[in-house]
């Protein structure tokens, strides 16, 4: 199995059984009941990797090591330095991505184990501030759910005051939790800790259905559209897949469902399709297209919903490390 196509939770196993019985017999001390028992799904179930794909991996591991290493020594803007002289830009960009998510407080952290509708239950009734702080430490999936239910002028504000957190006490959150009665589950030693923001609420607005995706810009261009444009610029919505590299396109197009794809395309422009049959072998693309001439009658919410499934595949794989995602054209790509 090329590593390129292992997940993020059998490269971990395979960093475990090449750490050894002994050392990682110590680190399964530090880890919880559900990842122990991930984890060792994952050890019992990987196949035989060869001795060059297991070194890419544990690079990867290493990179990841030296990256929260250096966080935790000088800081983000220390280790970015130290991270692109190292790697270059794009690569240190990555590495800080991936550490700084999992560096994440895990205030809330019971939230994550909740449905959306739990949660929607609990806090619709919350003040704005407080709806937009709580969501801020959810999956960015259950944010969209919430947010997509709430009545539409509350809808906009929590989007909005989510974009434009920057910062808050921990202090804050303490009481937050108290008051929801809730069990509070980490010791913050950070003096202020960073969430929402604008790249969260792209996030989350890349899990929002269409058409709550389009009135909340529409309202949201109107009370402050800089915010709105600022917003849009660090989503990824389908038809960004013409900003991708071959490479990146090839990748995700091996694990789309075909069916996806065939009503994704059916409300494509012809530039995403052009670059998508680019990619793709001639038989292949001569099979979508003999799929698509005969896929008649195809809702418009069943096309976006294909085209949500793809971008989530991409998204997916960006987190992963498996592809890179550039908009802007301000990063620089080292082949």
């Amino acid at each position: 199995m090329p590593s390129q196509q292992l997940t993020s939770q059998q490269k971990a196993a395979a960093v475990i059984v090449a750490l050894g019985a002994d050392i990682s017999s110590k680190i399964y001390k530090f880890l919880k009941e559900d990842e122990l028992e991930q984890l060792t799904f994952e050890v019992a179930r990987l196949s035989t990797l060869p001795s060059q794909e297991m070194e890419t991996i544990l690079e990867d591991f290493f990179k990841l090591c030296l990256t929260q290493k250096v966080i935790t020594e000088g800081g983000i803007e220390y280790a970015r330095n130290v991270l692109e002289k190292a790697y270059g830009t794009q690569m240190a960009n990555n590495l800080l991505e991936r550490i700084t998510k999992s560096l994440r407080t895990k205030a809330f952290e019971f939230i994550t184990k909740v449905d959306y509708k739990n949660l929607l239950a609990v806090i619709q009734n919350e003040h704005p501030q407080t709806i937009s702080l709580i969501l801020s430490y959810a999956r960015a999936d259950q944010a969209a759910a919430v947010i997509a239910e709430l009545s539409k002028d509350k809808r906009i504000d929590v989007v909005e005051r989510i974009a434009n957190m920057d910062r808050t006490s921990p202090e804050v959150i303490k009481i937050v939790e108290r008051n929801l009665e809730l069990k509070f589950s980490s010791i913050m030693s950070m003096d202020f800790m960073e969430f929402g923001g604008v790249n969260y609420i792209a996030n989350i607005m890349n899990h929002m259905d269409r058409a709550n995706e389009k009135y909340i810009f529409d309202e949201l261009s109107r009370k402050d559209a800089s915010l709105a444009e600022e917003i849009r610029k660090k989503m990824f919505v389908f038809e960004d897949i013409t900003i991708l590299d071959d490479m990146s396109i090839q990748r995700f197009l091996r694990e789309v469902d075909s069916r996806d794809l065939v009503y994704a395309l059916k409300g494509a422009n012809q530039e995403v399709a052009d670059v998508i049959f680019k990619n793709m072998s001639t038989r292949s693309a001569d099979t979508i297209r003999s799929d698509l001439e005969y896929t008649h009658n195809v809702r418009v919410s069943d096309v976006e919903e294909a085209q949500q499934r793809v971008v989530g595949v991409i998204r997916r794989l960006e987190s992963e490390g498996e592809l890179v995602i550039v908009k802007g054209g301000k990063d620089e790509i080292i082949e």
